[in-house]
């Protein structure tokens, strides 16, 4: 059991931080990000009062 602790700490953070790289990847290669983009634009417009 201590075993399996050890290595959550040791590298869980890393585990992370490669899954998340590895949405963000297929995020992009998707072209989500236009997508993210154009609604942030349109909230940011509405919020002004402008949309």
């Amino acid at each position: 059991m201590r075993a399996a602790g050890h290595w959550l700490k040791a590298y869980g953070g890393w585990v992370l931080l490669a899954a998340g790289a590895a949405f963000l990847a297929i995020g992009v290669l998707r072209g989500e990000h236009m997508t993210v983009l154009a609604k942030a634009i349109r909230v940011c417009l509405e919020c002004i009062g402008l949309g």
